[in-house]
C-alpha cells in the first residue's frame, strides 16, 4: 500500500481554504531539527531549486494533487531543494491570494517537507517557496 503523504489525509474531503483567508506577505516554515545554518541558507536562497512546479492559474482541486504528485516525484529523485510557484493572487480578485494560502497550509501538513520560504524577486519573491525535502 501507497504511504500516505499528507499527514492530515485520512478519509474526508481535501484540504481547502476559503477564499479570502489571511496569508502573510512572507510565508516560512521549519520542522524541529532543522539545523539553523541550513534553515537560514534556504530562507536567503542559498539552496539551488533542483526543480520547479508552477501552479499559477490552477484550482485548489488541480493544484492540490500536482503538488502532492511533484513533491513525491522530486523526492524519489533525490532531489533536496525544490521551488513551487503559486503567485500572488492579483487575479483572484478581492477573494485575496488563495492558492498561495492553500500551499501554505499543504505544505506544512506534507510529511516529506522540512522547511519553506518566500523566494528572493528573482525567483518569483512573494509568489514562490524554496521547499527543502527530506532526504
Amino acid at each position: 500500500a501507497r504511504a500516505r503523504a499528507l499527514d492530515a489525509r485520512e478519509p474526508g474531503p481535501p484540504l481547502r481554504v476559503e477564499p479570502g483567508t489571511e496569508v502573510a506577505d512572507r510565508l516560512e516554515f521549519r520542522r524541529a531539527g532543522v539545523r539553523d545554518r541550513q534553515y537560514l541558507k534556504l530562507r536567503r536562497g542559498g539552496l539551488h531549486a533542483e526543480d520547479r512546479l508552477d501552479l499559477h492559474g490552477l484550482t485548489q482541486a488541480d493544484a492540490q494533487p500536482e503538488l502532492e504528485g511533484f513533491l513525491e516525484a522530486s523526492r524519489a529523485r533525490g532531489l533536496r531543494c525544490v521551488l513551487v510557484v503559486h503567485g500572488k493572487g492579483m487575479r483572484s480578485a478581492g477573494r485575496g491570494p488563495v492558492l498561495k494560502a492553500a500551499v501554505d497550509l499543504w505544505l506544512r501538513r506534507h510529511n516529506d517537507v522540512l522547511a519553506f520560504a518566500t523566494a528572493r524577486p528573482i525567483d518569483g519573491g512573494g509568489g514562490a517557496l524554496y521547499v527543502l525535502l527530506r532526504a
